[in-house]
């Protein structure tokens, strides 16, 4: 009862640093000629909290990891893995055939009607490499680097739509509100350069139906969410100086307004104010960084005419010589998306254009990324959010002439992405379909498993890398997922 009618007073320790520092700002004391270098001094508790808004401090991997960096190639829409690495002639040979009632059943379709008919590709392909890899005719490039390739011909989702199917190859959920793979990857190791983000977006269209969702930090501090950079004007909206105001006024409107920041961050402790404050201060060093990081044109002739771009004009293959220069100065995660992967129609002009959008430019990245020894410390990742149904979508034996010709509809349970360095297995073809490219019939691969191999190779046990959030701790590859330990070297 006593110690119920007296309760013990609560006297905290006091630092003098923080005493002094919030009296000398309450006091109203000019506030912009206070530099953020004594704000943010090592032992203050605002530079303490802002831990949580910081990736200049890397978190421990779990193990040794074999890659440092990540270049995600995502192909939005989905691209066809029957017409450009897994070929099935017996698909071919059996073309405009109604298709078997036993392999329909069970077989979710987004669009095709009653009418199911087998589509073979119209395409020509050629074995690839020592390892013998089908690529067809409009990838000659990518088939130059094939032995440098980890193709899985296996994947199967849980989706069956664009946006969902997005968002859960690249946060484990079909839904929004879940961090990214990106997201989870600068969470996990932090970042190597103070001058540039720790997960950069680049692309070459629209972001598809998902959209910057694909690169959020979720219920992760939102420090860790991809930056978008643009192919024109400033790479970074609002890098620039208005005119007028000089790097100088730039500095001191910055020093006021993080030092108003600051005194919020002592008040509440909100590790987003410590995030706006990281932030505001990462986009004044990228002022400096970002422009000779985006001028193409100090690249060598020979380096350009490699990736096939023009210094100044935007493309896909313009992306990939960034992301590899991105990388060069330790960035951790880079994403490219590609847009209008989409070929529900007319599959036999749109695809083979899209190919030669991409061929070059990746088969470059690889090549380019080997010969300068980053190859094996660098995990490339290619693919879309499932596959495509070896049914046509529309008559395939219609002439374009009178309609548009066939294409395909949405197939989650097979399809085809393949990596390059990091830690996996080059030359390597894992996985099968069956004949018609229907169903697996070796060595599955979900989305969870390819994620949780993406995070063993960066030195993280997937179900150990997680973030306490409204009561339960989440990981990447939610409750499932198993590491692909035979794509691994």
């Amino acid at each position: 009862m006593v110690g119920l009618m007296r309760r013990p007073k609560f006297e905290p320790k006091m630092n003098f640093l923080d005493v002094s520092r919030r009296h000398f700002f309450r006091q109203g004391l000019g506030l912009s000629a206070v530099g953020l270098s004594t704000l943010l001094a090592s032992d203050s508790p605002v530079a303490q909290g802002q831990n949580a808004g910081s990736l200049s401090r890397s978190h421990a991997p779990h193990f040794s990891p074999r890659a440092k960096s990540v270049i995600h190639l995502h192909m939005v829409g989905a691209p066809s893995q029957l017409d450009m690495l897994d070929p099935k002639p017996d698909l071919s040979e059996r073309h405009g055939e109604n298709c078997p009632e036993a392999l329909l059943d069970g077989l979710k379709l987004a669009f095709i009607g009653d009418k199911k008919v087998l589509a073979g590709s119209p395409f020509q392909f050629s074995k690839q490499g020592n390892v013998g890899l089908d690529v067809v005719e409009h990838l000659p490039c990518l088939g130059g680097v094939a032995d440098e390739l980890c193709v899985v011909r296996s994947l199967h989702t849980d989706e069956i739509n664009h946006a969902p199917a997005q968002m859960f190859m690249h946060s484990g959920f079909g839904r929004g509100g879940r961090p990214s793979l990106g997201a989870w990857t600068t969470y996990g190791l932090g970042s190597e350069n103070e001058n540039l983000p720790a997960y950069v977006v680049l692309l070459s269209g629209p972001a598809g139906g998902a959209g910057s969702q694909l690169w959020s930090s979720g219920f992760l501090p939102s420090v860790h969410q991809g930056v978008r950079f643009r192919s024109s004007g400033d790479p970074v909206l609002y890098l620039s100086n208005p005119a007028g105001r000089s790097r100088e006024d730039g500095r001191r409107l910055l020093d006021t307004v993080n030092g108003l920041n600051s005194l919020r961050f002592a008040e509440t402790e909100d590790p987003e104010i410590a995030t706006r404050i990281s932030q505001y201060e990462m986009a004044f060093r990228m002022q400096a960084s970002v422009p000779d990081l985006t001028d193409l044109s100090t690249e060598t002739a020979e380096t350009l005419e490699l990736y096939g771009v023009e210094p100044g004009k935007p493309s896909f293959a313009a992306n990939c010589l960034l992301a590899r220069r991105l990388i060069e100065r330790g960035v951790r995660f880079v994403q490219l998306f590609d847009s209008d992967w989409d070929h529900h129609g007319n599959l036999k002009i749109r695809l083979p254009a899209k190919c030669r959008d991409v061929d070059q430019g990746m088969a470059a990245l690889v090549a380019d990324l080997r010969r300068r020894g980053l190859l094996d410390e660098t995990l490339v990742v290619w693919g879309g959010e499932f596959g495509r149904t070896p049914l046509a979508q529309g008559n395939a034996d219609t002439p374009t002439t009178k309609k548009r010709e066939p294409g395909r509809d949405h197939h989650k349970d097979a399809f085809t992405m393949w990596l390059a360095g990091g830690g996996t297995k080059p030359g390597t073809i894992y996985g099968a379909t069956d004949e018609l490219g229907f169903s697996i019939t070796e060595n599955p691969v979900h989305v969870h498993d390819l994620n949780a191999t993406i995070l063993q190779l960066l030195g993280f046990d997937h179900t150990k890398l997680t973030f306490r959030h409204q009561g339960r701790d989440y990981r990447l590859t939610d409750v499932h997922g198993d590491v692909v330990q035979d794509i691994l070297l």
